[in-house]
């Protein structure tokens, strides 16, 4: 039978406008998918701390282990943290492996004991004894990587909380925010410091003003120079604030005894160095504690960097300001300091210089004296190399700030405070 050819279909198309909007909400679904799944594997993570103790079997405790200051604690502390960072950095857990951080080296049966804190970066939801078990199994691994370190290797793996960490790493000396975190960026920016930059710079006021900088070394003792009290001598006239801001600071303590050394001379600015006896103990913060000191044989390499902390006035004549500054300077040799063009003879073995080529960049001013100049350890540890003294006004081309040298001074200060 014949049956007519069909005609063109009159099929639907979908309207353009429907079509881009699929197009639209697939590409958001998708985007959304993928950022979720982004962030749940990689940004809804926490950090983790754990804290053990490896027995060191074949090195014999002896004094020059009991202070971060000596080159022996910093050799053997830096060879442990870096057999853990290789030996994790080595497994499957080396993405979420941060730092590693001796925080004490003792005595311990037949040879040393190092406390250690670990940082980790795990999703929120790990199951906290599997992550312990797989650390414990890891670090048995050192046995094999350890070299001529005879290792005993702890039974004992124990969590910590960020608060139990902070307070672990504040009563150690000259820890900054990166290395009480266990971050692994050290970031030093800008003119003006943030809270807890500097938790060892002290303000020292004269009847209510701010006069001169100080330096905390203990729970009880500030360091700072002599020249500070030749028109305030009475210890009723002065008060110790804490914090970078001087009108508001974090804490005040009155003073109980100022100790000036013996043989200042004003006049050639030698001897340039004072201790202060605060009337009650300060409890140490993240915020608030005190700088490493270094051993009397800490070498100072001319060049190297250091950072000079203050209130002092911007310029020459001009006023203290009230917010804490920084800034960055260079370690120059006494040699080059006592050249004609620059102080002529007149920097002592006590003294030490610092500064900037340029000389008007940076330097310590009319306010700064007493305080900190502060040097990074290969650790992360800041030791204390001078204290702001004196100068040819402020920012002169060569004519650098000049600072008590501490080294000179390690055993006067261990002498007056017992630190």
């Amino acid at each position: 039978m014949y049956r007519p050819a069909r005609g063109p279909s009159t099929s639907r198309f979908l309207n353009p406008y429907v079509i881009c909007f699929l197009v639209v909400a697939g590409v958001v679904i998708l985007a959304v998918i993928i950022a979720l799944l982004v962030y749940f594997l990689a940004f809804d993570q926490k950090s983790f701390f754990y804290r053990s103790s490896f027995q060191i079997l074949n090195v014999e405790y002896n004094d020059q282990l009991s202070s971060p200051s000596t080159q022996a604690y910093r050799t053997l502390s830096e060879r442990i943290e870096s057999l853990v960072t290789k030996t994790f950095k080595e497994s499957n857990l080396r993405n979420q492996f941060i730092r590693a951080h001796v925080v004490k080296l003792r005595r311990g049966n037949g040879g040393v004991i190092a406390d250690m804190i670990m940082k980790f970066r795990f999703t929120r939801n790990n199951n906290g004894a599997m992550m312990k078990n797989r650390i414990k199994s890891i670090l048995r691994q050192m046995l094999n990587n350890s070299g001529n370190l005879e290792i005993n290797l702890p039974t004992e793996i124990a969590t910590l909380t960020p608060e139990a960490t902070e307070n672990l790493i504040t009563e150690e000396c000259g820890a900054r925010p990166d290395l009480i975190t266990l971050s692994e960026e050290r970031v030093i920016g800008g003119t003006e410091a943030q809270e807890g930059d500097w938790p060892w710079q002290v303000s020292l006021q004269a009847n209510s003003a701010h006069h001169c900088g100080g330096i905390l070394i203990s729970n009880t003792w500030i360091l700072t120079a002599a020249h500070c009290f030749r028109s305030y001598s009475e210890p009723r006239q002065w008060t110790a604030t804490f914090g970078i801001n001087t009108a508001f600071p974090l804490l005040r303590r009155r003073i109980r005894r100022i100790i000036i050394h013996n043989n200042y001379e004003p006049i050639a600015h030698e001897n340039d160095i004072a201790v202060v006896q605060l009337d009650s103990n300060v409890d140490f913060t993240k915020n608030i504690h005190r700088v490493c000191l270094p051993d009397a044989t800490q070498n100072i390499p001319a060049g190297s960097t250091a950072y000079v902390t203050g209130w002092g006035a911007l310029a020459y004549g001009g006023h203290t300001v009230t917010d804490l500054r920084q800034g960055r300077v260079r370690i120059i040799s006494n040699n080059v300091c006592n050249a004609p063009d620059s102080y002529n003879g007149g920097i002592l073995s006590g003294m030490l210089c610092a500064g900037t080529p340029e000389g008007r960049i940076v330097d310590a001013c009319q306010g700064d004296s007493g305080g900190p100049l502060v040097q990074e350890d290969s650790r992360r540890l800041w030791f204390l190399v001078g204290i702001v003294s004196w100068g040819d006004r402020c920012g002169l081309p060569n004519k650098p700030g000049v600072y008590t040298r501490v080294t000179a001074y390690r055993n006067w200060i261990a002498q007056q405070t017992g630190v």
